[in-house]
C-alpha cells in the first residue's frame, strides 16, 4: 500500500525518443508507476531511412521506428504526457518536476527515480539562407547510419579542427574516394600529420566561406565560394556535432564531458543518486540501437531497485 507521503511514481522518463519509449515499454512491463513526459521533438523523426537497424532489412523511417514504439507502449497501458518538464529538484531521495503540459495547467509531479532520454540538438551549419539544412535533411548527420548508401559517391562533409577532418577521413576510408571537406571559412592550420592524412586519402580542403547554393529536390547540389569557384556533391554531411540536453541534469550536479554530455557506469546511472540517462545526452556512440541499450539497461535497473531506499533515505546505500 502507498503512504500519503511516498511519490506517485516510481520512474519519471523525460524524452519521447527511442530511448525514452523503450525505457517505457520496460517499466510498463514490469508494472511500475511511471509517467513518460513528451516535449514532441524527438531528433530521431528527421531520419528519411535507416537500414542499419536490425530487423528492418528493407530500411525504416524514423517517424516509424517512433510510430511503432508508441503503438507498443500504448498497449500496455503507458501513460505518455505531451509537454515539457522545465525543472527538477530533489529532496530526501524523492525528485520532483515541474511540467507544462500541452494543455493544461502546470502540475508537479513527485518520483523516486527518473530517466533523462532528452537527445541532444545538432548544431547547424551555418550556410547563406539556410537555417535548418540539418532539420530538413538537406545535409545529412549521420554517415554510419546512411553512409553505405552514399559509397562512391561526391561527397561534402561540413565540419573543420579535429571533428571535421576525422569525419572527413573516416567517409574516405569507408565510403568514397571523392570527399571534400568544407571548413565554411574557419580555416584549418594544417600539421605535417593531418597533410599526410589528407592526402593519403585524397580529400580536398576548401577554406573560403559559403556565399551561394543549388537545391535540388531534398539535396544541396552545388555550393558556390566568394571568390565564385562551384563543388557540386550528390551527398552532404554536417561533422559540427552535437549538444546535450543535459540541462536538468547538469542543474542537479550530475558529471559531464566539455561537451554537456552525461558521464553513467554500466547501470546507466548518473553521479546523481536516482538519476539515469540514456540515448543521445549520454556521452558514446550516438545512435537509435545504441540508445535502446541504453533504456533496456536503466529501466531493469530502475525496476530492480524500486524497493530500496535510494541514498539518502533511511537505509540507503
Amino acid at each position: 500500500m502507498t503512504r500519503p507521503d511516498s511519490p506517485e511514481l516510481d520512474c519519471l522518463v523525460v524524452g519521447a525518443g527511442p530511448a525514452g519509449l523503450a525505457a517505457a515499454l520496460y517499466l510498463a512491463r514490469f508494472n511500475r508507476r511511471f509517467l513518460l513526459v513528451d516535449s514532441g521533438d524527438p531528433r530521431a523523426a528527421w531520419i528519411p531511412t535507416s537500414h542499419n537497424i536490425p530487423f528492418f532489412a528493407d530500411g525504416i523511417s524514423g517517424r516509424d521506428i517512433l510510430g511503432s514504439q508508441r503503438e507498443h507502449v500504448g498497449r500496455y497501458g503507458g501513460r505518455i504526457l505531451a509537454g515539457n518538464v522545465t525543472a527538477i529538484e530533489k529532496s530526501g531521495g524523492c525528485f520532483s518536476a515541474e511540467i507544462e503540459p500541452e494543455a493544461g495547467s502546470r502540475r508537479t509531479v513527485r518520483a523516486r527515480r527518473v530517466l533523462l532520454a532528452t537527445g541532444a540538438r545538432d548544431v547547424e551549419p551555418d550556410l547563406p539562407d539556410l537555417p535548418d539544412a540539418v532539420r530538413r535533411g538537406l545535409v545529412r548527420y549521420c554517415p554510419i547510419c546512411d553512409g553505405y548508401e552514399a559509397a562512391g559517391k561526391r561527397i561534402g562533409v561540413i565540419g573543420y579542427g579535429d571533428r571535421g577532418l576525422g569525419e572527413a577521413v573516416f567517409v574516405a576510408r569507408t565510403y568514397s574516394r571523392d570527399v571534400t571537406l568544407l571548413t565554411l571559412g574557419q580555416g584549418m592550420d594544417l600539421d605535417a600529420d593531418e597533410r599526410r592524412r589528407i592526402a593519403e586519402h585524397g580529400i580536398k580542403v576548401v577554406h573560403e566561406p559559403i556565399a551561394s547554393l543549388d537545391i535540388e529536390g531534398d539535396r544541396i547540389a552545388a555550393t558556390r565560394t566568394r571568390s565564385g569557384h562551384e563543388h557540386r556533391f550528390e551527398v552532404l554531411y554536417s561533422a559540427l556535432g552535437l549538444k546535450p540536453r543535459s540541462e536538468l541534469a547538469v542543474a542537479l550536479g550530475a558529471e559531464h564531458d566539455e561537451t554537456g554530455a552525461l558521464l553513467v557506469d554500466d547501470h546507466n546511472r548518473t553521479s546523481v543518486a536516482g538519476l539515469y540517462a540514456a540515448g543521445g545526452v549520454v556521452r558514446g556512440l550516438d545512435q537509435v540501437v545504441v540508445a535502446l541499450g541504453h533504456a533496456a539497461i536503466a529501466a531493469t535497473d530502475i525496476h530492480n531497485r524500486c524497493e530500496l531506499p535510494t541514498e539518502e533515505e533511511e537505509g540507503g546505500n
